[in-house]
């Protein structure tokens, strides 16, 4: 009978431990005077740009890009008094020799990480009770109920996405281009398309219909593509773009709550405030008096 022997798997890149997990949507004005820590630190720029110092460097972050922070170096983060910006900060223990790779670097986030990223925010969501928009967090609370696994999963997604990015900037270094199928490049650009006509239609009042006609799909066949790239319904995107749009627009104080809701083509203002409350929690002055209050 044969002896079978166990394999010990190699751990590249082990994370055991996590400090934060923040998601900020800040004013266009906002300011961090600085920090530093023994431990690693990520930010992405989810949403608008901002300027960044890492140790002497200074770095102008734009949508879609990501900074790490090693141990014990100084940085600081501020937006350009034009763009409210919506930040991805994830703050962690790992002591891996790998880890080098990310030191100075400012890396522009592929579709796979950034879905990565989402899903780590999400994870956080459930598995912690602190809120994600407190610059002020400390230790992470731990809510009393929560999916099975969803701290585990964190530190899996976390340590995907790292892995992701090496191999990416290895394959990078050797001109080694990375390829995809015909049919997710096309299903990828008809969203990008479909998406840009949304935003420049976040104004107004779209239906299913005529989305359906720009993209020249069937509706079937739309609703599923969308769904597998983003993960939403065609419409539940859209209503979700427009109600980001008006918060940024109320960060950014381009207008009272009323003109915000005509030019964003909601029926009445309290229409406006009703979906706005289903969607974030709060009512749009609840909400601006919050980004006030940071």
């Amino acid at each position: 009978m044969a002896e079978y022997i166990a394999t010990e798997l190699e751990m590249a890149l082990p994370i055991q431990k996590i400090i934060t997990v923040h998601y900020f949507e800040y004013a266009k004005d906002y300011v961090f005077e600085g920090e530093r820590h023994n431990f690693w630190e990520f930010l992405y720029v989810d949403k608008g740009e901002v300027e960044v110092m890492a140790g002497e460097v200074g770095y102008r972050l734009r949508q879609g890009e990501m900074i790490f922070h090693k141990p014990n170096e100084f940085h600081n983060v501020f937006a350009n008094g034009v763009v409210a910006p919506n930040l991805v900060v994830v703050s962690f223990e790992c002591g891996a020799p790998a880890m080098e790779y990310f030191e100075g670097k400012v890396i522009a986030a592929g579709e796979d990480e950034r879905t990565l990223l989402a899903r780590i925010v999400k994870e956080a969501r459930d598995a912690f009770s602190s809120p994600l928009d407190d610059p002020g967090t400390v230790q992470l609370e731990r809510a009393t109920s929560h999916a099975f696994g969803s701290e585990q999963m964190i530190a899996i997604l976390l340590q995907e996405m790292l892995i992701r990015l090496i191999r990416r900037g290895v394959e990078e270094s050797r001109s080694i281009k990375i390829s995809s199928s015909v049919k997710l490049r096309s299903d990828n650009d008809l969203v990008k398309r479909v998406i840009a006509y949304m935003e420049e239609n976040a104004a107004g009042s779209l239906t299913f219909s005529q989305v359906c006609r720009f993209s020249a799909q069937s509706a079937t066949n739309l609703k599923t593509i969308f769904k597998s790239v983003t993960g939403y319904g065609v419409m539940e995107y859209y209503r979700k773009l427009k109600i980001e749009t008006a918060k940024t627009l109320l960060r950014e104080g381009n207008g009272n709550i009323t003109q915000i809701a005509d030019r964003l083509g909601y029926a009445s203002v309290h229409y406006f405030s009703r979906y706005f409350k289903q969607a974030t929690g709060m009512t749009p002055s609840e909400y601006t008096m919050s980004i006030q209050a940071k």
